[in-house]
């Protein structure tokens, strides 16, 4: 039997596999490490991804947003790394 949280993971995965072609361009991923009760995803950035420097627009302007619009219940999104 899937749970709400079963549910929520699953989603947020889909939502992450629209932005990964694109992050595996540059030899990049990202992984779910946990998503709290309140609604925030923490993330880890894989590969190039973990140490560039645009990383942070990476967040905003992409995984973010894919996310956000997919999965409206994650209020937060963070990188872990």
């Amino acid at each position: 039997m899937m749970t709400i949280t079963d549910t929520l993971y699953t989603r947020t995965e889909q939502a992450l596999d629209t932005i990964r072609p694109y992050l595996a361009t540059d030899g990049g991923n990202v992984k779910i490490l946990e998503i709290t009760q309140e609604g925030t995803l923490r993330l880890e950035l894989l590969g190039s991804c973990g140490s560039c420097p645009m990383s942070a627009m990476t967040m905003k302007a992409g995984i973010e947003d894919a996310v956000r619009r997919l999965v409206p219940e994650i209020a937060n999104v963070e990188a872990v790394n």
